[in-house]
């Protein structure tokens, strides 16, 4: 296995070292960590990073998928910041941890529509 470094500017970041990155709200509270990123096949672009959130000792653990866009990186915290709370996060669509999911356009729009984000999905 080859590993990369980004050196321009540092803003570069290899897919395996954004798994883990820990997602905190404007409040400086950590809400969850990136388990996966959604990107579009076509142009390469991160469309969504799926986050865990909840659960306990990694039981009942939910997967909410952000949008890219909603995610800002926050050098002195190493991790992303949204500008969410965590009442909005439990609303938010999401799916358990361990059932079989599949990604439609429909939801990827239900999931655009509630952060009042442009549409991927048209």
């Amino acid at each position: 296995m080859t590993t990369m470094t980004a050196t321009r500017s540092g803003n570069l970041i290899a897919a395996d070292k954004v798994k883990g990155t820990n997602v905190y709200n404007t409040a400086g509270e950590k809400l969850g960590s990136v388990d996966d990123v959604m990107i579009d096949k076509s142009s390469g672009r991160a469309i969504y990073a799926v986050m865990s959130f909840g659960g306990f000792l990694g039981m009942g653990e939910k997967y909410h998928p952000l949008p890219w866009s909603t995610l800002k990186y926050d050098t002195e915290k190493s991790g992303y910041v949204v500008n969410l709370d965590k009442k909005q996060l439990q609303e938010a669509p999401n799916f358990d941890e361990g059932t079989a999911f599949t990604w439609t356009p429909e939801y990827g729009k239900r999931v655009d529509s509630y952060y009042k984000v442009p549409t991927y999905w048209d």
